[in-house]
């Protein structure tokens, strides 16, 4: 038992590290020239071979029939949770800095407790409406500071990374009974397979792939982030999950924001004055106070 927690805690925080990488690969891909579609639709075309093999080896390891019944669903779950979604957030990701997109895009907790009393009648309870209160203003700080140092579209950019926040929320909530009937790894691989092909149409249509020029150094930054920040950590978070359980998963995925901005301030040189170190502390302890709540409710 005490193997199987430690298993657990490891996956997570190496999950963590890696998906907290993502902000940091992305900008160094803007930095070679790369816009928010064609970054997208590189990422996901990397990762698609990768997702429909571990699908198929799951298939048939153990053949689960039951993702069929479900497909439009985890179709919809797919497109809101991982195009919609990455969308946003990598648009966003243009305008401000890495810090104050993971602090921005870290709060989706507090939006599923929102979407949750109004679509599913939950109560907001006091550890709720704090949670909320210390976590946005941890934002607002970092925001603040960030119109200080460049101001150009940052309130753009975190409105985008706002909804992109929102839309995530809205995968989470409705995506607990799927992942409940299907399993996490086989809903892992079908929702993000159907979100690659839609990121695939969407450029298709949009853009002309033979126009994308890529440097060396790009191809280097897009492998990193479409398998070490994309691929492996989403399996590593599922299994973490299924070992010790959402709740303490989502404690450990508190030090996401803290690995994104060290990161941040390490390899891409931004700021970090008293107000981003303000921010983030509001934020972290925002969140946790959400996750306590939960663990009183369970």
């Amino acid at each position: 038992m005490n193997r199987i927690y430690f298993n657990g805690f490891l996956l997570a925080i190496v999950g963590t590290a890696l998906f907290s990488l993502k902000s940091i690969f992305i900008k160094f891909l803007y930095l070679e020239g790369l816009d928010t579609d064609s970054v997208i639709t590189l990422r996901m075309a990397i990762a698609l071979p990768i997702y429909l093999t571990i699908f198929f080896w799951q298939q048939k390891k153990k053949p689960n029939t039951e993702y069929k019944h479900h497909l439009p669903m985890i179709a919809f779950l797919g497109f809101i949770g991982y195009f919609l979604s990455s969308w946003l957030d990598l648009k966003g990701l243009e305008m401000v800095s890495a810090q104050l997109e993971r602090l921005t895009l870290f709060t989706y907790p507090i939006m599923v407790a929102i979407l949750g009393a109004l679509f599913f009648k939950t109560p907001l309870t006091r550890y709720i409406v704090l949670s909320l209160a210390m976590t946005y203003t941890g934002v607002v700080f970092v925001f603040v500071e960030e119109l200080r140092f460049s101001g150009h579209n940052t309130t753009l950019g975190t409105t985008l990374v706002f909804l992109a926040a929102t839309s995530f929320a809205f995968y989470v909530l409705f995506g607990k009974k799927v992942i409940a009937q299907v399993g996490s790894q086989v809903f892992t691989s079908l929702a993000m397979s159907i979100s690659s092909l839609f990121v695939l149409v969407y450029f298709g249509i949009l853009h002309d792939f033979m126009s994308i020029e890529i440097s060396s150094e790009a191809w280097f930054w897009l492998f990193m982030l479409a398998i070490f920040s994309t691929v492996v950590p989403s399996y590593m978070i599922a299994e973490s999950i299924h070992k010790i359980g959402p709740a303490k998963t989502g404690i450990i995925g508190a030090l996401g924001p803290v690995m994104t901005m060290g990161f941040a301030v390490w390899l891409l040189g931004e700021p970090f004055t008293l107000f981003h170190f303000t921010g983030l502390i509001l934020v972290v302890i925002g969140v946790s106070i959400l996750s306590k709540d939960r663990n009183r409710g369970a």
